[in-house]
């Protein structure tokens, strides 16, 4: 398989795979009204495993795959997101263009300005978002998806590997927005913190802009094991545990500690902090690049492991001067329901109602 685009066979029973560093995270779900995951199934990764959002040791990925699904009993037919930093996504604007073999035609002539890869090692699709008014008259707004197609077929064949049936890769931001279901008509943005940093403006349900950054939740967990010397599980745990300190809108790594049990503390919070201004930083120089001062954000929807983590969204919220509301969807009891936003929106074809 070879394609970022989603097959439409709805009725069949799909499991979202959402792959990052550090975790894996797989979804079957019901839509009725609202978005509810009726299985969900996680599980850790080792450091390295996926690296950036890339799998790096295939053979790992694939035996913590073929576990997962056989201990849960998950359906095998899934569709697995994607999301790093070599994934390409453009917006275009063409002359109207009715006929679809004429529209992706002049597709890869755009792309082929567009993509910093030879497109002939590519996997190059688009979605149409709709027509618009410009200066230059009537366009077609087009958002172009290109990825590495040596990644996206290392990707599926670890995947088949586990005895599991790929029916499509799809984008991550696309599956969040999905998921989350904003249909505000100004720009909100979907932020999921967790093994990387995924983040993706809408407008009106769809994606207009997404990238991805480093330093998620798992770059801190690596760089905390490092400074404790701990495990890096450990070390998971103890950013989920501790969170940050917030007072008065600000968080602020504790001053003047003296027992051993105070500076553990103090190395956690620093640690989370440090990383919360990083990724804001990220943030803010990606959205007022690609928008610009007319298009300022709304709001902020974050998701992601990070959710879990005691007083990141005020955390995020002071650092990016906007509203940070959490949002997560309905897991089964004993599943943390902010790491499964992704894996839920790839198991589904249209936005939540």
């Amino acid at each position: 398989m070879s394609s970022l685009k989603r097959n439409s066979n709805s009725r069949r029973t799909l499991v979202g795979l959402d792959i990052e560093p550090g975790a894996v995270h797989a979804a079957e779900v019901s839509v009725n009204g609202h978005l509810v995951v009726q299985r969900a199934a996680a599980a850790a990764l080792e450091p390295g495993v996926v690296r950036d959002g890339e799998v790096v040791d295939p053979e790992a990925l694939t035996r913590v795959l073929r576990d997962l699904f056989t201990e849960h009993k998950l359906d095998k037919r899934v569709r697995i997101g994607v999301a790093n930093q070599r994934v390409v996504v453009r917006l275009l604007e063409l002359p109207p263009i009715s006929d679809p073999k004429e529209l992706e035609v002049a597709v890869r002539f755009q792309a082929s300005d567009q993509v910093p890869m030879p497109l002939d090692q590519a996997v190059l699709e688009h979605v149409v978002l709709g027509n618009v008014e410009t200066p230059e008259g009537p366009r077609i707004r087009v958002l172009i998806v290109a990825a590495r197609r040596d990644m996206i077929e290392r990707l599926v064949k670890a995947v088949q590997d586990a005895g599991l049936r790929p029916e499509g890769v799809d984008l991550a931001a696309f599956a969040m927005i999905r998921a989350l279901g904003s249909a505000s008509a100004a720009p909100v943005l979907h932020l999921a913190v967790g093994g990387v940093v995924n983040l993706a403006v809408a407008q009106g349900g769809q994606c207009v802009f997404t990238r991805v950054v480093g330093g998620g939740l798992e770059a801190m967990a690596i760089e905390l094991a490092e400074r404790r010397e701990i495990t890096v599980e450990e070390a998971r745990a103890e950013l989920l545990r501790t969170g940050l300190e917030v007072s008065d809108g600000a968080t602020e790594a504790p001053r003047g500690l003296t027992s051993s049990e105070d500076v553990a503390l103090g190395q956690t919070r620093l640690v989370l902090s440090d990383g919360v201004r990083r990724i804001a930083a990220e943030v803010r120089n990606s959205v007022d690049f690609h928008l610009g001062a007319d298009q300022a954000v709304e709001r902020v929807l974050l998701t992601g492991t990070a959710t879990a983590v005691p007083g990141m969204a005020e955390a995020l919220a002071e650092a990016l001067g906007l509203p940070v509301q959490v949002a997560v969807v309905e897991t089964p009891d004993g599943f943390d329901p902010g790491s499964f936003a992704v894996a839920a929106g790839l198991a589904i074809e249209e936005a939540k109602v």
